[in-house]
């Protein structure tokens, strides 16, 4: 039996996503970065990481490094789909980029909490929390046995997430059998107040820096919760 409350599970990158968590993903189209340039800086992210673990740092110095060293590979990776950014890529098109925000609207307050998104030409921004799935309709933390079988962990939704929008774009754009989203996935757990706010403002301002908005309000498909204004 599959075991969703597990922690951690690795793809090309480790992915920790702690149950009931705040998490920031960022998910691009396929083909939106060439195979050759992730290659790459997936190649330097590990090499920095295996140089991390061989130095003799306490435990604690360790994570902190790491921790880094994850950090500077996302802003890398994102500094990529960035300067890719073209409005020839199907999300600048409004309505497959409205099959997007459906979805997304769609699974809020079942899977998650949608906390802020940001949907960019090439690729995805998000910020959810999973905390709405340990907690019954009293607010109470529902018991571990019953969690195992109710809880859906974080790489389950970003499937049904890519699953079901891959589906409705190809048909909006005639296409079949074709994979829309890239099978892998950037997340972050997210873990404290001060983390939030910024990634939170990272997500909003994200068109703004990448030159498709002058102000965070002016570009039509980012969202954030009005209680974080």
């Amino acid at each position: 039996m599959t075991n969703n409350l597990r922690t951690y599970y690795k793809h090309n990158i480790p992915h920790l996503t702690p149950i009931g968590g705040t998490f920031f993903i960022t998910f691009r189209t396929k083909d939106s970065v060439s195979v050759k340039v992730m290659r790459r800086l997936r190649f330097d992210y590990v090499k920095e990481i295996k140089r991390i673990k061989l130095s003799r740092l306490s435990v604690s110095q360790t994570n902190l490094a790491i921790q880094k060293a994850r950090y500077s590979y996302f802003r890398k990776y994102d500094k990529i789909l960035d300067t890719s950014t073209k409005q020839c890529y199907p999300l600048a098109n409004p309505e497959i980029a409205k099959i997007v925000t459906n979805k997304l609207h769609e699974l809020d307050g079942q899977l998650y909490n949608l906390i802020s998104y940001c949907i960019m030409p090439n690729h995805v921004h998000l910020l959810i929390s999973l905390a709405n799935q340990v907690v019954d309709k009293h607010n109470c933390f529902i018991p571990n046995e019953e969690l195992s079988l109710s809880y859906r962990p974080l790489h389950e939704i970003m499937r049904r997430i890519k699953g079901a929008t891959s589906r409705f774009i190809n048909l909006h754009l005639g296409l079949t059998g074709q994979s829309f989203w890239q099978k892998d996935s950037y997340d972050h757990f997210v873990r404290d107040g001060k983390s939030l706010e910024n990634i939170w403002w990272y997500i909003v301002n994200n068109p703004v820096k990448a030159g498709l908005a002058e102000e965070i309000d002016e570009f039509p498909h980012t969202y954030w919760r009005e209680v974080l204004q």
